[in-house]
């Protein structure tokens, strides 16, 4: 999660049309735009230290609400669209020198201001909020400590830990069933497997020799992890805990998400401004979408109908129609777009 220098802002701001290259016979055909969807998207706008509130039908986003911290580089919506949680990280990147955060800013979204601040006792570079799926208890990973912690989200108290067993696991997955936990090990390069049920640290896959980003496949049946060093992306098999293949990409990748229905995972291209379009069928690139400089995280919309994809170099949010995979508006959202989250309407 880096900087780029403020000057070169201005000149990247052009956006390409979606890529004209042939279209593959498993590419998803020309569809109608996508309907109205009932909720907010959220963006951390990191150099802003805001949580930026927008709306997905008009494209504008509406509201920057102060963290009161540097900052939040990443945030999660409550299950009922109502609170947002944003840890704030620090200064620096990971791994990399800067001030050690050590709160998580609950705010409420109706108000559009902090309601509640979590002070950690220590510096501990809380980074990616996660809500379990079934016991709805928030994860949060605590980077300097080589664990996730977990919190009552109701009363923001910590009602346990899971170690990773690794330093700089910033990025978590969880699984459907809400048993299963999966941090990206950045300076490691490793996948580490949590027991979130027994709290309890499983296995450590090599992956490379530094990764960045994690996701999981809708069935829970993979783990996507980028190599950073390569253009390629490891398929961890989540049966044998073991890289299973790897997908050829166009340069490093970074954040992906999978569609709903299990079909495709996009993931963000960052040094070649772009977003790849995996085919989860064949595990290869189908097509890629020309996007704002230096994608960041990607989000499916839960209708699946578009993935927002922030672009923290110019500040933008590119919103790209999944029944087609052409870009449907460009947003403009705050200073270095990084984390994203959907709140639904109650």
């Amino acid at each position: 999660m880096k900087y780029a220098p403020v000057a070169v802002i201005a000149a990247l701001i052009f956006v390409a049309p979606a890529s004209s290259q042939p279209r593959a016979e498993s590419e998803p055909q020309p569809g109608a735009p996508s309907t109205p969807a009932k909720g907010w998207l959220l963006v951390a706008n990191k150099a802003d230290h805001a949580l930026g509130i927008i709306d997905p039908v008009t494209g504008i986003q509406v509201a920057a609400v102060p963290e009161n911290g540097v900052t939040g580089h990443e945030l999660i919506a409550s299950p009922d669209g109502s609170k947002a949680y944003v840890p704030i990280y620090g200064s620096g990147g990971v791994g990399k020198p800067g001030t050690d955060g050590q709160h998580i800013v609950v705010i409420d979204l109706a108000s559009r201001a902090i309601e509640k601040t979590f002070a950690f006792n220590k510096g501990i570079r809380p980074h990616h909020p996660v809500f379990g799926p079934k016991d709805g208890l928030l994860y949060v990973t605590t980077e300097l400590d080589n664990t996730v912690t977990v919190f009552d989200p109701k009363t923001m108290t910590i009602v346990g830990t899971v170690s990773t067993e690794q330093a700089e696991s910033h990025m978590l997955a969880i699984s459907s069933d809400g048993t299963r936990g999966y941090t990206a090990n950045v300076g490691p390069g490793t996948v580490s497997v949590l027991d979130l049920v027994g709290r309890k640290h499983i296995a450590v896959i090599p992956v490379a020799t530094h990764t960045q980003r994690i996701a999981l496949s809708v069935d829970d049946r993979w783990v996507f992890t980028s190599d950073t060093t390569q253009p390629r992306l490891a398929v961890i098999d989540t049966k044998s805990n073991t890289v299973s293949r790897w997908i050829t990409l166009p340069a490093p990748g970074y954040g992906a998400a999978a569609t709903p229905d299990g079909r495709w995972l996009a993931i963000a291209i960052s040094s070649a401004n772009k977003v790849a379009v995996i085919d989860l069928k064949t595990f290869a690139v189908a097509r890629t979408v020309d996007v704002p400089p230096s994608p960041q995280e990607v989000l499916v919309r839960p209708d699946g109908q578009v993935a927002y994809v922030s672009c923290d170099v110019p500040g933008k949010v590119a919103a790209i129609r999944t029944s087609d995979w052409t870009v449907e508006k460009i947003i403009d959202a705050g200073k270095y777009a990084d984390g994203l989250a959907w709140a639904a309407s109650r």
